[in-house]
């Protein structure tokens, strides 16, 4: 029955317009053209990496209509979800890239995108696993290319190690804090996300769990 549901979201990404995937034509030449090619105006463009079923993703482009929205995942099933809500609330803001975020340069131009959002990654934990975290200056790198001068990178997440790690890299690698939190719902901050939560944001928020966020920018003091 899994199967047959993932194989049925498959589908549903191949005939959706706003899913950009390998075998469509805009995959190999939307790089350097997302106002031209695709959203077909001037306005900002945001970006949610590992966007999973697109909560964040649909419910921003909702709330701000002038501003264009680009859910970033791997897992084709997942967007399906929030390409379908889009769809339905016939938002044409919002379009699914379907990559891996190592990938971001394939498809984004240099200084194309205005802001860049990080939803409740996986933290990796383990120190092995340093180079997995998405704040790693590897991937800062990636997203300082693809960020306009001043641009704007948002965090997200439950678990403290993680932005504590990211509080530290970020600064280390071109981004400079602008506000932060340990405790966002708490917070004078909270307008910011608008009451919007992801899966996995309002499972751990049932738990108790307090919610970190971090606002920075491209560039040093």
């Amino acid at each position: 029955m899994a199967r047959r549901r993932k194989m049925y979201r498959f589908e549903q990404n191949k005939e959706a317009y706003n899913v950009i995937e390998r075998g469509k034509p805009l995959y190999t030449t939307i790089k350097g053209h997302w106002l031209t090619d695709y959203f077909k105006n001037d306005n900002p463009i945001v970006v949610e990496l590992g966007c999973g079923r697109g909560e964040y993703t649909v419910g921003l482009a909702t709330a701000y209509p002038d501003r264009n929205f680009i859910g970033v995942d791997i897992k084709g099933d997942r967007i399906a979800r929030g390409s379908q809500a889009a769809l339905e609330a016939g938002l044409s803001n919002v379009a699914f890239l379907r990559t891996d975020v190592n990938y971001l340069l394939e498809f984004f131009d240099e200084e194309e995108v205005d802001e860049v959002w990080i939803t409740f990654p996986d933290p990796q934990p383990r120190d092995k696993q340093e180079k997995h975290r998405l704040t790693y200056s590897s991937f800062l790198t990636l997203y300082r290319s693809i960020l306009k001068n001043e641009g704007v990178l948002h965090l997200k997440t439950d678990h403290a190690p993680f932005f504590e790690y990211s509080l530290q890299s970020l600064p280390d690698n071109g981004f400079t804090i602008v506000a932060s939190t340990t405790d966002l719902y708490q917070s004078p901050l909270n307008d910011i996300h608008l009451g919007i939560k992801t899966k996995y944001e309002a499972m751990f928020y049932a738990k108790g769990f307090s919610i970190n966020y971090l606002q920075s920018r491209k560039g040093d003091q």
